[in-house]
């Protein structure tokens, strides 16, 4: 299991250029790329993003990579002084006064160099795939282990859900003759002597005992804890199937509540919500 919070980062030489790549995440529900490229290199988005695809299912991931040094720019001064001369003429034309500065000369020597500093993209490529894949790899070993963290939690969650899921199963069957004794009671209090075996008391309470019923929802809350423990100890993405399961815990849950009529039920329902929603913020991170 992975949480979708994490950083890295990778380096990898091409001719004189230093290439750094940075992938961090954030969680998200599905997955959300975007990067920052050099401009020379805009055509290298598909295979990157393709790569981060392979690396990582769900969170929003975001991709830089940065050059560094360089060989001395290599441009025609022949053709720096020719679109000067031509820019000169322009702006005679026009009437317009014109001052070459430092910056002018600077910007027209970049653009005569044709980005050829920083080489092609698909030359560049093997070696921004190399960072690209370490940091990749730096990034998943930190989602890996925010992964196993929340594990350790989730688990010992799921253990406090199960003793109060028990504890409810235990109390479960107490709850119709309780309310026998009470109907007695509040009988005899108003003057009226009813046998137990009496058929209209038998009846009420036969009612009152298929209305409390919670055996179906107690078997169907054991089954989704066991789903949800062995699905978070396996291998890849799991975090959707298991907001499912959440859902469907929270469901079973909140019928118990409302079918219980058990003040003991009742507060160990609370408690099941109360640490079934820590569970749902959490496993908002999970890949």
């Amino acid at each position: 299991m992975n949480s979708m919070t994490g950083f890295g980062r990778g380096s990898a030489n091409f001719a004189a250029h230093a290439i750094t790549v940075q992938v961090n995440s954030v969680n998200r529900r599905g997955l959300d790329l975007t990067m920052a490229l050099p401009d020379a290199w805009d055509s290298l988005e598909a295979p990157v993003a393709e790569a981060v695809r392979k690396a990582v299912a769900r969170g929003k991931v975001h991709v830089v990579v940065e050059v560094a040094g360089g060989a001395e720019m290599d441009w025609d001064e022949d053709a720096v002084a020719d679109t000067l001369k031509r820019l000169k003429s322009l702006a005679q034309a026009r009437g317009v006064s014109f001052e070459p500065t430092a910056e002018l000369l600077w910007e027209i020597a970049s653009a005569q160099s044709g980005g050829g500093q920083l080489g092609a993209a698909e030359q560049a490529w093997p070696a921004v795939e190399q960072a690209l894949l370490a940091a990749l790899r730096g990034l998943g070993a930190m989602r890996a282990k925010e992964g196993e963290a929340l594990l350790v939690d989730f688990l010992g969650r799921i253990a406090k859900l199960h003793t109060q899921v028990e504890a409810i199963a235990a109390r479960a069957p107490q709850v119709a003759p309780n309310y026998r004794d009470q109907l007695l009671q509040r009988l005899r209090g108003a003057g009226l002597e009813l046998d137990v075996s009496d058929e209209r008391v038998l009846k009420e309470v036969a009612l009152f005992a298929d209305r409390v019923d919670v055996t179906e929802e107690i078997t169907r809350l054991r089954s989704h804890l066991s789903q949800l423990r062995e699905l978070l100890r396996s291998e890849g993405e799991v975090g959707r199937k298991a907001e499912f399961i959440l859902q469907e815990i929270g469901r079973e849950i909140h019928t118990i509540g409302s079918k219980a009529n058990d003040l003991q039920i009742s507060q160990r329902v609370i408690e099941c919500k109360n640490e079934l929603e820590r569970v749902r913020e959490q496993m908002a991170n999970v890949e």
